[in-house]
């Protein structure tokens, strides 16, 4: 009897230990069930742990009981007692693993029942997503009676779902432009305000027939030599430029800014294999004071005058139709600006400042600056300027008006006063297609291209005080059509000329070999495509032809063919 005791003991131990193994699982299941949020524990399962604890405890305390009476002799009732208990926790065992099933089985039909509920919710989100862009496809059918139809399913609500999808794709990339703009690393400055590096790598592989100024920029034809084929093929990358811009504090109310810009155009050093390692040249340099509708610009800068130039990444060295019609020059210069916003975004600009007068001389020496006719006069260049601006079919419609006078002193008391007037266009015809240009007339102005280069006339030796000098006028002007059929292309059509007078070489000129090369009309014309890829890629192709006529010579012609490759920075 003693021993049937301690077998009992065993079972209620092995009881005990079943019970938590069994009952442990279930209980961190339905844990990790309402940590996850699937759905608290219900009252259901909290009674059932409640009722399976009591029965671990009901179990347990027989056992108790009876190991404290083991010393006491055993007889037939305590053998009675102790297989009813034993009979009993074998009851308790089969209700125990019942419980647990159960439980079991209402914790995977909970997880079924979150499954279920998760599914609809994502529906329901679906459907609602799709109800809220119908509704915004109806509203704009409703406000654009044009992109409507009979059937509502029909191509043009496809159309506008495209468009749609197309604005948010530029929109998402724009983004993504701007995200990976603030991660780029930063030039640091020795100041504490921002400083942006900027520029182009430009190669440019070129093919001449006929003879030309200059075999990589060319801008005009000259008489064939005695020797070689006047055909040639080369590349260049000295057309590439640097730049950096810094922005500083407000001054007076006024943003404050500044920007240096080289390129490498700036002649050949003495060395071999020279013509391809071009001197760094200074571009331009300036610095501003913008306000809300007013501008202070000081610095080394552009003509703002003639502020246009055709599209053409085969001449950036010098503007393309540099001195066929298009007025140019990098001239150290102060002026002002002020905006008038009118109704309709339409705007008025006027401009108007002094320039350091050039005569487009080259300098009389290498490394000391000497005074030429234009700085001579002891008087700056005077230029004004007026336009009128809006915005039709997303392009910029301008028309603009402008006036030059610049007083040049050629020595002995010889002054030449040298001016122009001039005027320019940018007219969108349609949407992708645009119509731009200038026109000049003008005297004594070879400092801004104009008359090819040339500004005035001698009757004989300019170092004898008896010639004299008289400026010489020239009319000019070009003309650009732009096709752009994507975002990404363009195709360019232009055409420049540029017309010294003949009459002020046929009844004044006197020894023309003063003059090296006397010309009396340059012509240029080109056609071109540009692609860009991306934002900081592009690929061109153009082809231009020139023809240029020589006092008293025959008219001489070229082409060039230039593939270029550039990537910005």
């Amino acid at each position: 009897m003693h021993g049937t005791w301690y077998g009992a003991e065993d079972q209620v131990i092995r009881f005990w230990v079943k019970a938590e193994l069994i009952l442990l699982p279930s209980f961190w299941e339905e844990l990790v069930v309402q940590q996850r949020g699937l759905r608290s524990i219900p009252f259901r399962t909290l009674f059932n742990l409640c009722a399976i604890t009591m029965l671990m405890l009901s179990g347990a305390v027989p056992g108790w009981t009876q190991g404290k009476a083991s010393s006491a002799p055993p007889n037939g009732s305590q053998s009675d007692a102790m297989t009813t208990a034993i009979m009993d926790l074998q009851q308790q065992v089969r209700e125990l693993k019942s419980a647990v099933a159960e439980v079991r089985s209402e914790a995977a039909q909970y997880r079924a029942e979150s499954i279920e509920l998760r599914q609809e919710l994502e529906t329901t989100q679906k459907r609602d997503l799709a109800s809220r862009v119908s509704a915004r496809e109806n509203s704009a059918a409703t406000a654009n009676p044009d992109l409507s139809t009979t059937n509502p399913a029909s191509t043009p609500a496809i159309g506008l779902l495209e468009q749609r999808v197309s604005a948010l794709e530029d929109a998402s990339t724009l983004l993504s432009g701007k995200v990976d703009e603030q991660h780029q690393d930063k030039i640091e400055s020795g100041s504490k305000y921002s400083v942006r590096l900027s520029g182009i790598v430009l190669m440019n592989l070129f093919s001449n027939r006929g003879t030309v100024d200059n075999q990589d920029i060319p801008s005009y034809a000259a008489p064939s030599p005695s020797y070689g084929s006047g055909t040639n093929l080369g590349a260049t990358l000295r057309q590439s430029e640097l730049g950096l811009e810094v922005f500083g504090p407000e001054v007076a109310g006024a943003k404050t800014s500044g920007s240096i810009q080289f390129d490498f155009s700036g002649g050949f050093p003495n060395t071999l294999n020279g013509v391809n390692y071009g001197l760094m040249r200074l571009r331009t340099a300036s610095m501003r004071l913008d306000w809300k509708d007013s501008s202070l610009i000081a610095g080394q800068d552009n003509l703002f005058f003639s502020p246009l130039s055709p599209a053409s990444f085969a001449s950036l060295s010098i503007p393309a139709f540099g001195y066929a019609g298009n007025l140019w020059g990098w001239i150290p210069q102060v002026r002002v600006e002020h905006r008038f916003n009118l109704n309709n975004g339409q705007e008025i600009t006027l401009q108007g400042g002094i320039l350091d007068d050039l005569s487009g001389e080259p300098p009389y020496s290498q490394f000391n600056r000497l005074a030429q006719a234009g700085e001579n006069s002891g008087q700056p260049a005077y230029a004004v300027r007026a336009a009128w601006s809006e915005t039709i079919h997303g392009e910029p419609l301008s028309f603009g008006t402008a006036a030059y006078y610049a007083r040049q002193n050629w020595g002995f008391n010889r002054n030449v006063d040298g001016w122009s007037g001039m005027a320019d266009w940018n007219v969108p015809i349609a949407s992708r297609l645009s119509f731009s240009g200038e026109f000049y007339r003008g005297r004594a102005i070879g400092a801004l291209g104009g008359g090819i280069g040339q500004s005035v006339l001698y009757t004989g030796d300019p170092r004898d005080p008896a010639t004299r000098v008289r400026g010489l006028n020239s009319i000019g002007g070009w003309s650009q059509l732009k096709f752009k059929p994507v975002d990404k292309l363009e195709f360019n059509g232009a055409f420049g000329i540029d017309n010294p007078l003949a009459r002020d070489f046929n009844g004044f000129a006197g020894d023309l070999s003063l003059y090296g090369t006397a010309l009396t009309q340059n012509q240029n014309a080109l056609v071109n495509f540009i692609v860009r890829p991306r934002s900081n890629l592009l690929f061109s192709a153009e082809y231009r032809h020139l023809q240029t006529k020589q006092v008293y010579g025959n008219s001489d012609t070229a082409e060039q063919f230039n593939l270029i490759m550039g990537v910005l920075f």
